[in-house]
């Protein structure tokens, strides 16, 4: 390898470094529905959610409030999935199993309605298993064939396996809400 090859590698590596500085949280600005019923707004936002693949775990009108299971994020070749809303959020889970939970708050103010959005993500944590010996490490955490691999875990990788709590994903919480308003504005036929 040449001297601009290592070059090109290194600030490759440089980039890559800045881009793992911690995330400043900004708070998502809830959405105001103007002159909608509360059943009607989760109604909307069921479906919102439903587009982006979500399936709701819970949904109750008279507490306005919908939660959904956690979704994976969602791989490069699933070009269908909205739920990586950043590049960044893409990197992240493409290199690690992350699922997002979605919760949709709803709030009536007089005429209108209050919707707030919070999207937590997890990572999956699994404790590293011993080497044994070389033979051992290419399976280390796979077992099957080329076309078909499946996780395999010892009894206490999978006691000590967990989901770590990344976090809030503002940019996740503002495309919801977007969505929701966008559709809202279909459906009502506001301007």
């Amino acid at each position: 390898m040449n001297k601009h090859g290592i070059g090109v590698i290194l600030a490759g590596l440089v980039l890559i470094a800045g881009c793992a500085a911690p995330v400043q949280r900004t708070e998502s600005t809830p959405l105001v529905l103007p002159g909608v019923d509360k059943a009607r707004a989760i109604e909307v936002a069921e479906d919102v959610l439903r587009d982006m693949y979500f399936t709701v775990d819970k949904l109750d009108v008279e507490f306005g409030l919908i939660r959904t299971h956690p979704l994976s994020g969602a791989q490069f070749f699933e070009f269908w999935r909205k739920d990586n809303v950043t590049a960044r959020a893409a990197a992240e889970a493409n290199l690690h199993s992350l699922r997002r939970t979605v919760e949709l708050r709803f709030e009536p103010v007089g005429e209108d309605v209050r919707v707030a959005c919070d999207v937590q993500v997890e990572r999956l944590s699994i404790p590293e298993m011993e080497i044994g010996g070389m033979a051992q490490a290419a399976s280390l955490y796979t077992a099957g064939t080329a076309s078909l691999q499946r996780l395999q875990l010892n009894a206490q990788q999978a006691r000590n396996m967990a989901w770590i709590d990344l976090g809030p994903d503002p940019d996740l919480e503002q495309a919801i809400l977007a969505r929701l308003r966008d559709k809202m504005a279909r459906l009502e036929g506001w301007e």
